[in-house]
Order: structure tokens, then C-alpha cells, then sequence
């Protein structure tokens, strides 16, 4: 972050100031650091006290003031000690994004934002693999998505960088919105309208409307870079002021795919084809929806200027985020595809997909979908049908939701298939089972927490 006076933080915020001294050298302060964690308070640091469902900020103040801390945004009325500032705003969470936006007004860069219902994740990291062949390009890490993530991305920004790419997360009305404005992208790209979080927006007509919410923030001579395989995106044709570049495998638009292949369960190999050149990429992730990924990341690649063979080297060189799909062998010669950092029915279908592809015993280990709402029973049984109809040799079904899933399996002629309440029991049940050869896929919502049971499959608990 590059140094900030606490004059700019008032002006953006309309903060008033609470300080003990010269008011005028108080203004004059700088920050060089913006968080919500009072154990990285410091001088030159701004401490914002959120009010969250388990913990309020405000309670952490006296330890930073006792740390040195510089500022704290705070919407209580705190006397502060040892030097520090507090400067008051009505809503901590209001103030750190206007003052990200402030922020983001002092670059003259590129800035990227990206998100859907499936494949946020991925499609960012892939972009930002692309956009590195040219620029010196900051992107967001793990899952700052949100209205407090964003924020503290924008405030990684440095002079040196040439370009942002920006991850945006909802899953309710009015949160893109409020995320956007702070953002205002160049380029918005939307992976997908699928039915994550449809349990909060009602339907996917609700789903694309958030959605659109970030595109309403989008520079004027901005570009929507959209899926034209998806029905309720393809509604957007010819309703938006700015340019849209289309992507698909099906609807072959500006930039598509074709020639597609698997490569074993590590790569998926195609031709892209762009309006400059087309080129022939080996994907280092195993999936047909990651062609879609990477079409994305082609149509803001070619937008910002890079050339047919950039995109395919930033393509091949993207690597996954922990926990998205990563393929490893136990050393007792099991092969496990890691995706359990999330789930939702579109995800998960994908994710079998790509064990059907598998050699040996295909084993399935799935939990609960959620914020499905009314669909959470509908959504939990295509995934069982799915299951079946790819072939998969064993599922087990584990939790909330999931008995839904593993009668329809059943009914839908699958065999080997087991419902139980909790990943312990399939410690105790399913682990034995596994001999050498057999592909195992864990996937659930980020909730379950599956990454124990990959722990315990790798030995490491």
C-alpha cells in the first residue's frame, strides 16, 4: 500500500477526527497498512473495528492503542491513549469501502472483476496467470471475495502495478453492488448463473440480477466479458451500454473452444480460438468447465493486448488455488482428486465428470450442498442421479441433505452406495476399504470442513 495521509482517510470517509495534541500533524499522519486484525497494529497502521456476528473490533481498541496503532476507524465514541487517532464514521464496514475507493481512484491501471455462481476462484487465478505474461499484475488471494476482502486487496495495490484482477463474491442482493462501486471495473467478467445462494435470491432470474449488480459499476467504455453458453446470460444481448465479448464451447461467439480432449485426470487439452490467432493450450487442470475458464481468461487477455501465444502461456502456466481439484497419490497408491473447498449441484457434476475418467475403482465422497433453499432436496438427488449415470463404482453420502442424494443414486440403478451422518463414521467405515488404484473425489460446501477426511487419507492425522 503506498502511504496515505489521515486528511485523505477524513476526506474519503467524512470521518470525524478524535485526537489529543496538534490536530494539523495529526491530519498529516500516514498509513502505510489497512486492517481488522488488531495483531498486526502498529504505528503507520489503520485499524478498522468491525462489528461482526462473533466478535465486535471495538473490543480489541485499547490492545491496539497499546500496540502503537496510528488510526482506528471505530463507530464508537473511544478516547484514545498513547498517541493514536480514532476516527469516528456511523458504519466501520461503509467507511472501509469508500475509503477503498478513494484508494483504487489513485491508479490509472487496468482492473479486472470477476464472478458467478461456480468457478470464481479459478476463473481469477487463470486470468491473472494470463494478464502476468504482460503486466505486473496483483490479483486476489484465497478467498477475500467480499466486503471485507476486496477492501484489503485494493489496499495491496502498489505504483509498481500494472494491473488488478478482483474477485467478487454474494450471496445476497445489494453486496455487489456496495463492492463494485468500490472497485469500478474496466472489465467484468461473469463465469456462469447457476443456483449457488439461490436459498437467499429467490431463483436464477434473482441470481442474475446480483449478478448484474457489478456490471452496473463498470467503466463506461468498459468491456462485459460473458458466457454465452449460459441461458440466463444470453438474456443480456444488446442491454448493456458497454461492449460485450462473448465466450463458449456450444455458441461459438468471439472466443471459443473446440478440439477438446482429456489428458489422463491431470489435463485438458483444446483450441482456442480468438479474433487475433487461435491457439492449441493443454489446460493443467482436468475438466471440460475449465474450458470455459480459460476462455475467459483468453477474452481479457486479448482485450488488454496480449498476444495468442501469451494467453497460452499464461493458461498453462495457471496453477489451482489448494483445494480446488488438486490430484495426488497416497503413498499406498491412492489417487485423490481434492475439491473441497466448495460444492453446489453444477460443481459437483463437473467434479464427476472428471472421476469418470479415472482408471480402477471410482469412489465418491460427497456432503452437503448449501444455500439451496427449496431446490436443496431437487439439487442433492442430481448430483446422486449424476453419480450413477457416470459409472461411478462406490458413493458414499455424508450428512445434511444427503440421503436425498444417495436414494436417487439408488433408484437410478447405482449399486454401491452409502449414506452416513458424519465424515468420522466414514473414517471408521470407509477408510478401510480403500486399496491401491482406486480414485477418490471428495467434494461438500466449505462448511463440512472435508478437508479433514483429506488429511486422514494423506496420513497427516
Amino acid at each position: 500500500m503506498k502511504k496515505i495521509t489521515i486528511r485523505e482517510i477524513i476526506k474519503a470517509t467524512g470521518a470525524q477526527m478524535i485526537a489529543l495534541g496538534d490536530m494539523e500533524e495529526a491530519l498529516n499522519k500516514e498509513i502505510w497498512y489497512v486492517t481488522q486484525d488488531s495483531r498486526e497494529t502498529k504505528e503507520g497502521v489503520l485499524f478498522v473495528a468491525r462489528v461482526g456476528e462473533v466478535r465486535d473490533g471495538h473490543d480489541f481498541l485499547p490492545q491496539c492503542f497499546a500496540n502503537g496503532v496510528t488510526a482506528c476507524l471505530s463507530q464508537k465514541v473511544v478516547a484514545p491513549t498513547n498517541g493514536a487517532i480514532v476516527l469516528l464514521v456511523p458504519d466501520t464496514g461503509k467507511a472501509l469501502l469508500d475509503l477503498a475507493a478513494y484508494y483504487r481512484s489513485l491508479f490509472d491501471i487496468p482492473f479486472v472483476s470477476i464472478t458467478g455462481s461456480v468457478g470464481k476462484t479459478t476463473t481469477k487465478d487463470m486470468i491473472a496467470s494470463v494478464l502476468s505474461q504482460k503486466f505486473d499484475t496483483l490479483w486476489t488471494e484465497g478467498n477475500y471475495n467480499n466486503e471485507v476482502g476486496v477492501p484489503l486487496t485494493i489496499f495491496r495495490i502498489e505504483d509498481h502495478h500494472q494491473a488488478a484482477v478482483i474477485e467478487m463474491g454474494m450471496n445476497h442482493f445489494g453486496e455487489l453492488d456496495r463492492i463494485a462501486a468500490a472497485v469500478r471495473p474496466n472489465i467484468g467478467v461473469i463465469s456462469n448463473v447457476g443456483v449457488a445462494h439461490i436459498e437467499f435470491l429467490g431463483s436464477r432470474e434473482g441470481i442474475l440480477k446480483a449478478k448484474c449488480e457489478m456490471l452496473a459499476h463498470l467503466e463506461k467504455d468498459g468491456v462485459a466479458i460473458l458466457n454465452a453458453d449460459n441461458d440466463m446470460l444470453q438474456t443480456l444481448e444488446g442491454k448493456l451500454p458497454q461492449k460485450i465479448r462473448w465466450f463458449g464451447i456450444e455458441n461459438k461467439r468471439d472466443f471459443y473452444a473446440d478440439e477438446i480432449a482429456q489428458v489422463g485426470l491431470e489435463k485438458t487439452a483444446c483450441t482456442i480460438h480468438t479474433p487475433i490467432g487461435n491457439v492449441r493450450v493443454n489446460i493443467p487442470i482436468p475438466g471440460v468447465h475449465m474450458v470455459l475458464n480459460a476462455l475467459s481468461a483468453a477474452a481479457v487477455g486479448v482485450e488488454l493486448g496480449l498476444t495468442p501465444e501469451q494467453v497460452k502461456a499464461g493458461i498453462e502456466g495457471f496453477r489451482a488455488t489448494k483445494n480446488r481439484m488438486s490430484i495426488e497419490t497416497t503413498k499406498d497408491g491412492i489417487t485423490i482428486l481434492n475439491d473441497v473447498y466448495n460444492s453446489n449441484p453444477v460443481s459437483c457434476k463437473a467434479s464427476l465428470d472428471i472421476l469418470a475418467n479415472a482408471k480402477g475403482r471410482r469412489i465418491a465422497v460427497l456432503g452437503f450442498m448449501g444455500e439451496l433453499g427449496d431446490y436443496a432436496e431437487e439439487g442433492h438427488r442430481e448430483v446422486g442421479i449424476h453419480a450413477a449415470e457416470k459409472g461411478i463404482d462406490v458413493l458414499y453420502c455424508i450428512g445434511l441433505c444427503c440421503d436425498y442424494m444417495a436414494d436417487a443414486a439408488k433408484k437410478a440403478g447405482m449399486k454401491e452406495v452409502y449414506y452416513l451422518e458424519t465424515q468420522e463414521e466414514f473414517w471408521e467405515k470407509g477408510l478401510p476399504t480403500l486399496k491401491e488404484g482406486d480414485t477418490i473425489l471428495l467434494k461438500a460446501s466449505r462448511s463440512r470442513e472435508f478437508e479433514k477426511t483429506v488429511a486422514k487419507l494423506q496420513g497427516v492425522n
